[in-house]
């Protein structure tokens, strides 16, 4: 067996870097604190100490859910993150350590992993949590009545998963040898496992209380038992949801929050006068006309995401099923001008599809860096736009749109925040100019948008993604058929059958391989749009320290503290 440690001091140590990490990126001054006392410790309304910090943050509106198998928002996950853990988690410094496990092992040939929980685990109830609480959880996540968008993206290679899938759920190779130890048995080698592991949706969630809430079970605070740092006490929806720290979490020595307020907050101007007013000290909705007066000052941040923002072609729907079609509306995209423009420079531009930063087979090498040397070059001309025009025109009358006569008017469905309403203004006057085509703009509220463009109950539409885990297969696998969240609604057997064997091989050299031949075949195929490489940026409190931002798309507030 290849024993792999997770010693408890690494994640302990956590709570040591934060500070450090934390201080270097949380800047500027704020209207007004969270805390009641001047050396920033929570107090309770008669003024005693609680010894943690009452903290509030806007980092998006009233979620679809925050069920961790059913969420696939970066605004769910980041209130998922905070109430629960799974076996493995990624640190501030982007490193594997324990989370509920504290050592794994993997077998020879790579197809057991067996993990080991720490002692005396709980739920947030007080009642313990076992391995076989995992069993259940994962099961749960393959079922095909939970309808898990996430579930064959994590669990695909779990021995038995097609089987579980179709309802057999006893198939999945999964299970507990004893209360301490959880079993996991691959159909075959998948070279980053580990990293799956580590996601919002593996994380276990109580067996009782689904069974007797159903699912309601994730709406109130006397059931939504979780087993993360946070537990919550409140829940006013188109409000906020109210955490606290979580006595029975394994490490609550190191948390030092007393409550997390998540205030839920769609509109940009919304969240800029709460943060302005001092009632949030940490806002991710900032409203773009401020940008360029705030770029510069230390309370406004800018960091690189490993994500993209794209546009999904309903590929289903006509004229979008035509592949011409589809290069066309992509190529005919100014994506210089889009990013260091429209976007005033928030975001860099998309030349292919997996972005900066995501690693290659050789320690220290990036796939983009490789794509572009395997293909002497990148797929988007950034720099001379006029070229790719061209080709864009040509396209177009090849499926016969000549100057886009014909062409019905079409929509773009979007939501508004951010930079969305004017990405979609500008692709509707870059479409007309460049291609002749027109384009109606239809703007839904987030609760709406997500579930209407997962349905497929659109033409084109704004999509981004921020990888779960440091490889390119997390990105790619969307445009597999068997995705839950494949919302462009692609369908190609061969890129199936290409990610299959990218992702089912031991050699992590043929694994890079694969997944180099599988994004050129999503670009030449126009699967979906690319738009720009994704940098967050958000205000925050130059007082909060102990925070720190994930390239997956996360913030961490467990060890925050105030100055």
């Amino acid at each position: 067996m290849k024993k792999m440690s997770l010693v408890l001091a690494a994640v302990m140590a956590t709570g040591m870097i934060l500070s450090a990490c934390g201080g270097n990126k949380s800047t500027g001054p704020s209207a007004g604190g969270t805390t009641n006392s001047a050396n920033g410790e929570a107090t309770t309304p008669g003024g005693e100490s609680t010894g943690g910090l009452d903290l509030a943050v806007q980092v998006g509106p009233n979620p679809e859910t925050i069920d961790p198998a059913l969420n696939s928002a970066a605004d769910g996950a980041n209130v998922i993150v905070h109430a629960f853990e799974s076996l493995l988690i990624v640190d501030s410094e982007n490193k594997i350590v324990g989370g509920q496990a504290e050592s794994f092992d993997v077998s020879e040939d790579g197809l057991t992993y067996t993990f080991h929980l720490r002692d005396g685990l709980k739920w947030s109830d007080g009642t313990p949590l076992t391995a076989n609480d995992f069993v259940y959880s994962w099961k749960r996540l393959a079922d095909p009545n939970t309808a898990a968008p996430y579930a064959a993206d994590m669990l695909g290679y779990v021995k038995g998963y097609e089987e579980a899938a179709a309802g057999n759920l006893d198939a999945l190779g999964v299970s507990a040898s004893d209360d301490k130890t959880l079993v996991v048995e691959l159909s075959a080698p998948c070279v980053y496992f580990s990293k799956l592991v580590t996601h919002a949706s593996m994380v276990p969630v109580q067996q009782a209380v689904v069974d007797a809430a159903g699912d309601q079970w994730c709406l109130k605070p006397d059931t939504y038992v979780s087993n993360g740092p946070l537990k919550m006490i409140e829940w006013v929806p188109g409000s906020h949801i109210t955490f606290a720290k979580n006595e029975n979490y394994w490490n609550a020595d190191k948390i030092t929050l007393n409550t997390l307020k998540f205030v839920l907050m769609e509109d940009a101007n919304a969240a800029y006068s709460a943060y302005q007013t001092g009632e949030v000290s940490m806002i991710k909705d900032v409203p773009t006309e401020e940008i360029p007066a705030l770029k510069g000052t230390e309370e406004f941040h800018v960091e690189p995401g490993m994500g993209i923002s794209y546009i999904d072609f309903q590929n289903q729907k006509e004229p979008f099923n035509n592949p011409d079609v589809r290069k066309a509306l992509s190529l005919a995209i100014d994506r210089d001008y889009l990013a260091n423009t429209v976007m005033q420079g928030i975001g860099a531009p998309a030349a292919n599809f997996v972005p900066r930063g995501v690693s290659d087979a050789e320690g220290g090498t990036f796939f983009e860096d490789v794509t572009r040397k395997n293909n002497g070059g990148d797929f988007f001309n950034v720099e001379n736009y006029e070229s790719d025009v061209a080709k864009a025109k040509e396209l177009l009358a090849k499926a016969g749109y000549p100057d886009g006569k014909g062409f019905p008017v079409v929509e773009y469905m979007t939501n508004d925040a951010g930079y969305n309403k004017p990405v979609a203004e500008y692709l509707q006057s870059c479409w007309k100019e460049a291609l002749g085509i027109n384009v109606d703009i239809k703007i839904l509220e987030w609760a709406t948008f997500t579930p209407t463009r997962r349905a497929g109950d659109y033409q084109i539409a704004r999509d981004a993604w921020s990888l779960d885990y440091d490889d390119p297969s997390n990105l790619l696998n969307l445009m597999m058929s068997t995705s839950g969240n494949n919302n462009a609604l692609y369908k190609n057997p061969e890129l199936d059958k290409l990610l299959n064997e990218a992702n089912s091989t031991a050699d992590v050299n043929e694994h890079y391989e694969k997944l180099h031949e599988a994004e050129n075949m999503i670009l030449n195929d126009a699967a979906i749009a690319p738009l720009n490489y994704r940098n967050e940026f958000w205000l925050q409190d130059t007082k909060l320290k102990g925070t720190w931002y994930s390239p997956y798309g996360y913030w961490f507030f467990q060890f925050a503290t105030m100055d």
